[in-house]
């Protein structure tokens, strides 16, 4: 981990532990920290920068725990967060442009054209996150959609089933058997 990747995550882990004391849900040890563990291995798997990686997947979802803008927009305004927080702390414009993007161009069901490795790394690494937590899943389904047991376990299958087929056709091949493996174990399939 670099000085730079240092400082972001001493941030983010501070604006986290914020948001979860007010009452919102735990998302670097649910979420984010697979995130940034899957897109290191990714990176270096397919010759990306792993700086870049590395600062993309801490920071893709900063705006839900900074609770600015909408779930929606999230991507948007974690670019916008992104680009301050490495201003302030003096990363190299053209390094930030590339952050920014990987921020940017993270989810899946926004169809947005991934340009570089880096970005692909982050977004499969956020899908990843999900194979990684699925208890993360169930709990949405549950807790936050109210759905019967029925009807949350079909969303997270189809969720499961969004989220494999998001993936770079070189990750999806890595995470084939894994995928298989779940849904046979949770959904008899």
């Amino acid at each position: 981990m670099s000085e730079i990747t240092e400082e972001i995550k001493k941030e983010l882990l501070i604006i986290c532990e914020e948001s979860k004391k007010e009452g919102g849900f735990d998302i670097w040890n649910e979420h984010i920290k697979y995130v940034v563990q899957n897109a290191i291995s990714l990176a270096k798997k397919y010759g990306a920068d792993v700086e870049i990686v590395e600062l993309g997947a801490l920071l893709h979802d900063i705006a839900k725990p900074s609770k600015i803008g909408t779930n929606e927009e999230h991507h948007i305004y974690g670019a916008q967060i992104a680009e301050e927080l490495l201003t302030k702390l003096n990363y190299p414009k053209d390094k930030i442009e590339h952050v920014k993007n990987c921020v940017l161009n993270h989810r899946g069901s926004v169809n947005k054209p991934k340009k570089t490795i880096e970005e692909q790394c982050v977004a499969d690494a956020d899908v990843i996150a999900h194979f990684d937590c699925i208890p993360m899943l169930f709990n949405t389904a549950y807790k936050k959609l109210n759905l019967s047991i029925s009807e949350g376990k079909e969303w997270v299958r189809k969720k499961l089933e969004r989220d494999y087929n998001k993936l770079s056709p070189q990750t999806k091949e890595i995470l084939e058997d894994r995928y298989r493996n779940i849904v046979k174990v949770l959904f008899n399939s």
